[in-house]
């Protein structure tokens, strides 16, 4: 199930929306020029390590160059491969323009900064002593649809559908799409749990916990930046 293009209409040019997806597209490039070695140092440097964020909120200091804090910002900017950032750049591409233009192009950039960080502290709470990086653009976009959901429910989201060796389109509203979302990544966060070394961050594999809670600050947040606000100028 992948969505497509939605109709929504926009009042102003998503500058945002684009500068964002053009410098996770830029970041990815030039982690295709590092060396294994090289890349593994670089994830360690800017990504979001619990273990060492655990340490610096206790006042030890991890040796790194880079404040732990800091890295629940550019954490956002990496990506482990080329389905993780096409696919996340695919959701921003579709959900990010409408918020953009409901919030406006500043209001924005903090919204959507602010839910990545918020996102990876969710992820972090449930395993704080892990030294496997939580990296990725996740988190903010799950805030971004957790906006769009509450601001465009009856949107009808143009989703390809594989049936079989076919492919075909329907139209579903935003509140079952984005719904149905949410609920995945709650349910397999939650198994994450019981079966750490198989599901979730501790695997290496998806932060489902930044997937939820980033949606939830994202539901939150957006009307307290004035997700429904009527205001003509926007920018």
């Amino acid at each position: 199930m992948v969505p497509l293009r939605d109709d929504n209409p926009t009042r102003i040019t998503p500058y945002i929306t684009y500068a964002l997806i053009a410098i996770n597209i830029v970041v990815f490039i030039f982690e295709l020029q590092l060396t294994p070695p090289a890349l593994e140092q670089f994830f360690h440097l800017y990504a979001v390590v619990p273990r060492e964020l655990t340490a610096s909120l206790e006042g030890i200091n991890v040796g790194q160059p880079v404040p732990e804090w800091l890295t629940l910002f550019t954490s956002q900017f990496l990506h482990g491969g080329f389905l993780h950032v096409a696919g996340n750049m695919l959701f921003l591409w579709i959900f990010g323009n409408n918020i953009e233009d409901q919030l406006g192009h500043i209001k924005f950039i903090i919204f959507y900064l602010a839910c990545g960080a918020l996102a990876a502290l969710a992820q972090w709470f449930f395993s704080a002593g892990s030294e496997i990086p939580s990296l990725g653009a996740s988190g903010a976009i799950a805030g971004v649809m957790g906006a769009y959901v509450l601001r465009f429910p009856k949107a009808q989201i143009l989703t390809l559908v594989p049936l079989g060796f076919f492919l075909t389109t329907f139209r579903i509203p935003a509140v079952f799409f984005l719904g149905f979302w949410f609920v995945q990544q709650a349910f397999y966060g939650i198994a994450s749990l019981n079966a750490p070394a198989n599901i979730g961050m501790e695997g290496g594999g998806v932060a489902y916990w930044a997937h939820a809670g980033g949606f939830v600050f994202g539901a939150i947040l957006g009307p307290l930046l004035g997700l429904f606000s009527q205001v003509e100028d926007n920018s």
